[in-house]
């Protein structure tokens, strides 16, 4: 696109007074760096993920008042992790996160695994073993 087709739609990053850099081509065809405020096709489509996440937020709240899951995958869910990167961060395979988070396996949990969650989510132990879906 041509320096001056960079779109200027509204969207999140403009009401925080934001704008993203774009690489665009100038009138003699060289690239160069222009900034948008954003378009609209990125704006829907950042919405979109950001109710999605939202949605699986609200989702574990649930499934750990009911007793179905450990604190454990909302933080996950919070911090926009994965299982493998949750596994990364904590040093554990994958199956062995997994099953940290059932409940009657989480309540078994040592302290230093426990601690490798909370420094993983930037909470003390206390605040992950307490969280109730609140």
């Amino acid at each position: 696109m041509k320096k001056e087709e960079i779109p200027q739609d509204e969207s999140n990053l403009s009401k925080s007074n934001i704008k993203e850099l774009c690489y665009a081509t100038d009138e003699n065809g060289n690239y160069t760096t222009g900034l948008s405020t954003g378009w609209e096709a990125k704006t829907i489509a950042l919405e979109s993920s950001i109710n999605t996440i939202n949605e699986r937020i609200e989702e574990a709240k649930q499934d750990i008042k009911s007793g179905k899951v450990s604190p454990i995958v909302y933080y996950m869910e919070l911090h926009k992790m994965d299982w493998p990167t949750l596994a990364d961060y904590v040093g554990m395979w994958q199956w062995r996160v997994k099953r940290h988070t059932k409940p009657s396996v989480f309540k078994k949990l040592n302290s230093k695994i426990l601690q490798k969650y909370a420094d993983t989510f930037q909470i003390s132990v206390d605040e992950l073993i307490n969280y109730k879906g609140a």
